[in-house]
């Protein structure tokens, strides 16, 4: 493998030295071209050096990472650094790119650079990076949390009754309809998990399989299956949710 370069975007300065430092340190070999204070400068700097890989922070003067990854992703392989986890928690379920979490840990950093090595390898890497950037910059620009679910309203017998989402443990696909599951009762209501989704709030509520949505606030324990597999554990409750592949970075964080 050639030698790696890469350049470090982020508007505070203490955050640029921070990453630098780790990174240098567990990845001795890389070169790093630059450091730009915003987006303006990442870009041109980008354009300029021409580095492998950017370590771009989301939320810049000038130009957000976002808008620099939208314009060099093709040429150069993204890495956002960000201190909103929903951003990334949304955005990256299918790995595209990677992200880090501030503050930077060593563990964490050594996850992203292996992984940055393996997707080097791959020649569909970038294949869908448009549309998982266009995704993070919907939810950055507030596009799909402007109508946040506060309320699940169920029917109970000719009764319709209001459950406040933050009483909700987990929502769970069952056939044409949504189990809604509390501590000590549950419903069904016809909104899809997709639905739910997209109108939940992100920072509390996982989608951790194509059928099951959980709350975060109350989950016990995550551990990890004889096969590799998430397996989510919720106070209160008996049931054991199992994480999909596809979701499993949700909890690479924790």
């Amino acid at each position: 493998m050639h030698e790696i370069t890469a350049i470090i975007a982020d508007d505070e300065e203490l955050s640029r030295v921070h990453l630098k430092t780790q990174l240098l340190a567990v990845w001795s070999e890389l070169v790093i071209l630059g450091e730009a204070e915003n987006g303006l400068e990442a870009a041109k700097m980008i354009e300029d050096r021409q580095p492998d890989v950017a370590f771009l922070d989301i939320r810049m003067p000038g130009l957000s990472g976002i808008e620099v990854a939208k314009k060099y992703s093709p040429q150069c392989k993204i890495v956002f650094i960000t201190a909103y986890d929903r951003y990334a928690v949304n955005a990256f379920e299918n790995e595209a790119v990677d992200y880090i979490l501030k503050p930077v840990l060593e563990e964490r950093l050594e996850k992203t650079i292996n992984r940055i090595k393996e997707k080097m390898l791959q020649e569909d890497y970038l294949s869908n990076m448009p549309d998982v950037i266009e995704r993070l910059s919907s939810l950055l620009n507030g596009k799909q949390n402007t109508a946040l679910l506060k309320w699940i309203r169920v029917k109970i017998g000719h009764s319709v009754r209001l459950i406040p989402v933050d009483k909700i443990y987990f929502f769970e696909a069952d056939n044409k309809y949504t189990r809604v599951v509390t501590k000590n009762r549950e419903a069904l209501i016809r909104k899809s998990i997709s639905e739910l989704d997209k109108a939940l709030d992100p920072s509390s509520f996982f989608k951790i399989h194509r059928k099951t949505i959980v709350n975060a606030n109350f989950i016990e324990k995550v551990e990890t299956s004889a096969t590799g597999r998430g397996l989510v554990k919720l106070v209160d409750r008996s049931e054991i949710h199992t994480v999909s592949r596809r979701y499993s970075h949700l909890f690479r964080q924790m």
